[in-house]
């Protein structure tokens, strides 16, 4: 339940700006104390007294203005809700938090707050598209602000594309979500997703076919049900999880003293397609042909084992840990055994070989294997095998 709880709502400036009217009138049907604040640039699209009127409360808008300053500090405002909405969230908004700028009203409060953000993001398609934008976009992800949208559909300009506003339902949903305390409010989970790779020479590296989309559906499961998620990640091509703290590595010894760092944890889940082996000595330049017809010889090293590093700590061993095993043959046998030599709490083991369409697919066939055995779930989608999952961490730490 929501109700009772407290928006600050920043509105941008942009033709978007009309569906906030909406978005508070939902938010006020569920009984939501709704405090807004209203660009100079969002003004030009809806007027501060329908605003305020719609919201039934004092409108903010100007960083100097010495009675709301009495009233309320801007410091304060930042710190007196318990969620910071911007929609629309405009292009210029969202470049001035990640450069940590503070000139107007809007942009202090979004630097000074201690609460979570959820940004709607609404702009043209080419503004979206551009570098800059994309940049921005990834950068507040990983500072652990929330998105919703945008979504793609002719826009004011008269281009067609993504970049429209969400609609009040989809963000008043997202709202809901991260105003909603789930059974794992407080606690802290680490998940592991991805490949890494690992490099032989400036221009080439050792790899598997992992796309983190397993990773990422655990991730966003758990953050709905609530925990504080550090998203530990190889370079893998799904989308990064909404609302999790983001932590890009490339290589295990990288991803083993990442996770290392975001200990202590309630839990952590190790998703992740962690390569066995790395150069001994990575060349510096590209290994060529010499005409000979022999390859070059290759000297690996193993990589640590991150799984069984965490499994054996004396220290800061997070209560849960959960492993993942791919496996082409015998894999109730080959995981029952990888479990016990790792030594963490449970496995999920899948079956990854040729036909199957597992590794780098959408779908996943998952054993669970604990002390009680190991139990075949159905073939099903990877954001379903997550839910079965978060399911189960559920009950063991709620």
């Amino acid at each position: 339940m929501i109700a009772g709880k407290a928006v600050l709502l920043v509105i941008g400036g942009g033709i978007s700006a009309y569906k906030s009217l909406e978005l508070i009138r939902l938010l006020q049907k569920a009984s939501v104390h709704v405090v807004p604040v209203l660009t100079r640039a969002g003004s030009e699209f809806v007027t501060p007294l329908t605003v305020s009127a719609l919201a039934g409360n004092k409108l903010y808008s100007e960083l100097f203005d010495l009675t709301a300053e009495s009233e309320m500090g801007h410091i304060e405002l930042s710190r007196s809700a318990d969620l910071v909405v911007v929609a629309p969230a405009t292009a210029d908004l969202m470049a001035r938090q990640v450069h940590g700028l503070a000139n107007d009203l809007a942009s202090t409060l979004l630097l000074a707050t201690d609460k979570r953000v959820l940004m709607a993001p609404a702009m043209n398609v080419r503004m979206w598209e551009h570098p800059a934008t994309q940049r921005n976009i990834d950068i507040l992800r990983k500072d652990g602000v929330l998105m919703v949208g945008p979504n793609e559909g002719d826009m004011a300009c008269g281009e067609y594309g993504l970049g429209r506003m969400a609609e009040p339902d989809e963000i008043f949903a997202a709202i809901e979500a991260a105003l909603s305390d789930g059974p794992l409010k407080g606690k802290r989970i680490v998940v592991t997703s991805g490949p890494t790779h690992e490099p032989i020479d400036p221009v080439r590296y050792l790899a598997n076919r992992s796309s983190g989309r397993q990773g990422t559906a655990i991730a966003d499961a758990l953050v709905a049900q609530g925990a504080e998620v550090v998203f530990v990640t190889g370079p893998a091509t799904a989308p990064r999880p909404e609302g999790a703290k983001i932590v890009e590595v490339e290589t295990a010894l990288q991803m083993r003293d990442a996770v290392l760092d975001a200990l202590p944890a309630d839990a952590a889940v190790f998703s992740a397609a962690v390569a066995d082996w790395r150069m001994a000595e990575e060349s510096g330049s590209k290994l060529k042909k010499d005409g000979s017809g022999e390859p070059p010889a290759l000297k690996m090293v193993e990589n640590p084992d991150i799984l069984k590093t965490v499994s054996k700590l004396d220290v800061d061993r997070p209560r849960l840990v959960i492993g993942f095993a791919a496996e082409t043959d015998d894999v109730i046998g080959n995981a029952t055994a990888k479990r016990l030599r790792k030594g963490c709490d449970w496995l999920v083991a899948n079956d990854v070989s040729p036909g199957t369409g597992i590794m780098g697919g959408t779908e996943n066939s998952a054993i669970f294997v604990t002390d009680d055995g190991a139990e075949q779930w159905p073939r099903m989608s990877k954001r379903n095998t997550a839910d079965a999952l978060v399911d189960r961490i559920v009950e063991a730490l709620a």
